[in-house]
């Protein structure tokens, strides 16, 4: 196994590029850290620099990183090179707490028999749909409403507490610890109201993916994620990030309103989120 410095970041960023849309995920995560956004996180392959896995695991030089949940990303072009790195080579930490994120369906019966093999606990946390945009042009044109678009903004510090206390997976101190970081170092787009407060908004996440999409119920049926998402995705163009997100199984209404957006998926691939050591 081989940590990557700087310089080879980025070439494995312009490697990634070339397998989406499996590989948006560990992408995302290179994508922030070649842009020098906080992280708390490693990158290792197999080999370099023709490798088959790369896996974005806790840095432990990172003091930080205990304030945090632990989270574990990778894409792989093998599965029993991944077998091996996770079984053999120590690849992750296995004594900790940590959530395997974004992980390919076709690989839970693998890291199951790993896990049991190291007696540690897992169980599935969310089990998703990705869908991506290749190109803004698919975006619909959005119905002129200057009063609409003169409350479109960016969410601040101020707004922390608001988006951790509504946020599904939110409502604690790391919740809060988390949105603070998406609010502080990636884009993020609300409408607020005749007081300048938000009432509706969406942010993204550390590994560049769209979410935290929410509107208050008394401002429901308004129509503001459609234009939320819409203007968000036109954002993360023009300023080249990827645009894409995870929508769980059970939510079509995200779903729908994503597709009718223009947003794509490989019906091929699902995505899960596994939690060991709970």
């Amino acid at each position: 196994m081989k940590i990557l410095n700087k310089e080879e970041l980025q070439i494995a960023e312009g490697v990634l590029l070339k397998h989406f849309p499996k590989s948006f995920v560990v992408y995302g995560f290179i994508y922030g850290i070649n842009r020098k956004k906080p992280s708390t996180l490693e990158v290792i392959v197999d080999t370099w620099p023709d490798f088959q896995v790369i896996i974005c695991r806790p840095d432990p030089k990172t003091k930080q990183a205990l304030g945090f949940m632990r989270i574990v990303s990778y894409y792989s072009m093998d599965e029993h090179i991944l077998r091996k790195m996770l079984r053999e080579e120590n690849a992750v930490d296995w004594s900790t707490y940590f959530l395997l994120r974004g992980l390919d369906v076709s690989h839970a019966t693998m890291i199951k028999e790993v896990s049991s093999d190291r007696e540690v606990n897992n169980r599935v946390f969310a089990t998703v749909r990705l869908l991506y945009l290749p190109d803004s042009s698919h975006l619909p044109t959005p119905a002129a409403d200057s009063e609409l678009e003169s409350r479109i903004s960016s969410l601040n510090l101020s707004h922390v507490d608001l988006v951790n206390n509504t946020w599904k997976f939110g409502g604690n101190q790391k919740g809060r610890m988390n949105i603070k970081n998406f609010i502080s170092n990636f884009p993020s787009c609300c409408i607020t109201d005749g007081q300048g407060q938000p009432v509706s908004w969406i942010l993204m996440y550390d590994y560049c993916a769209m979410g935290v999409l929410y509107t208050l119920p008394e401002h429901r049926g308004r129509g503001y994620a459609k234009v939320l998402v819409s203007a968000m995705a036109r954002r993360l163009h023009t300023e080249g990030y990827p645009v894409y997100c995870f929508i769980e199984e059970d939510n079509m209404v995200s779903f729908k309103l994503f597709k009718s957006l223009g947003f794509i998926e490989d019906p091929s691939y699902r995505a899960t989120w596994f939690e060991f050591n709970f």
